[in-house]
């Protein structure tokens, strides 16, 4: 005897797939990216990425597009809120907010942003992983299928010139990342970008676990590279902001429902 006939699928427009919001007003994606920058701030300090003061992530104003948000100098990653965010302008002068930024970082950032004026967000911390590949001067290996996403899309700015607090070392820092996503400065730690806090922020996280996963597996033997053919496939599928957006959503809704002080 034939079993009971199954449910009809259901149609896939009534299925939710959350994508990339669209503002109506500058005001919107000002506030938008404020929330989402606080948040970032947060999961990168559950992550464990500061480093005393050292640590950053700067967003563009989607209105004054030479203006950007910081987190607060000397304030620890997990407790920024909105409220704390500092707005500053090209050459690092505070006109919003009640706190410093860190102006070695923001030379930096500064010249990333006005190098790529397709660039929303950018993120740099000296984290574990990331410090020490930057040591070695190395580049990730296509490896693995997340490290695939950054396959000849990650550059090595092969100097380290101290604390960058000139405009100049900012603009070199810049040209070497061209119009990659990520970079690793020499004996320094991570930079990533993207057309979202979302995308930067999760190609950050991204790359420091592929950091992490390739020390691993030299420490432990000869890893097995992935064809180039292959690897630009990967690429093309997973390298994109789009995607790097859907997969930071998770960590976002987790961080916002679990500590929703964020968006004071």
């Amino acid at each position: 005897m034939p079993g009971p006939t199954p449910p009809l699928p259901l149609p896939t427009d009534r299925l939710h797939f959350a994508m990339p919001p669209v503002h109506e007003s500058a005001e919107g994606e000002r506030r938008h990216r404020k929330e989402r920058l606080a948040g970032a701030l947060r999961i990168f300090g559950r992550a464990g990425f500061e480093d005393g003061v050292s640590g950053h992530i700067t967003t563009r104003d989607p209105e004054y597009t030479d203006c950007f948000r910081a987190n607060p100098f000397g304030m620890p990653f997990k407790h920024v809120t909105v409220g704390d965010l500092v707005l500053a302008n090209q050459d690092g002068q505070v006109i919003e907010g009640r706190y410093h930024v860190n102006q070695a970082a923001f030379t930096v950032h500064a010249q990333v942003h006005a190098a790529r004026p397709d660039v929303v967000a950018v993120a740099h911390c000296h984290s574990v992983y990331g410090r020490a590949l930057a040591a070695l001067g190395d580049l990730i290996d296509p490896i693995t299928q997340e490290s695939c996403a950054f396959y000849e899309d990650l550059a090595l700015y092969d100097a380290y010139t101290g604390v960058t607090v000139d405009a100049e070392e900012g603009r070199r820092i810049a040209a070497a990342l061209g119009s990659r996503k990520a970079l690793v400065p020499r004996n320094h730690g991570l930079l990533t970008v993207g057309d979202s806090v979302d995308a930067a922020g999760w190609w950050f996280l991204s790359l420091e676990r592929c950091c992490q996963v390739q020390l691993t597996a030299r420490a432990a033997g000869r890893p097995v590279l992935i064809d180039h053919k292959a690897a630009v496939a990967t690429r093309e599928q997973l390298g994109g902001d789009l995607v790097a957006w859907i997969n930071y959503q998770p960590l976002w809704q987790d961080i916002s429902r679990a500590e929703p002080d964020l968006l004071g």
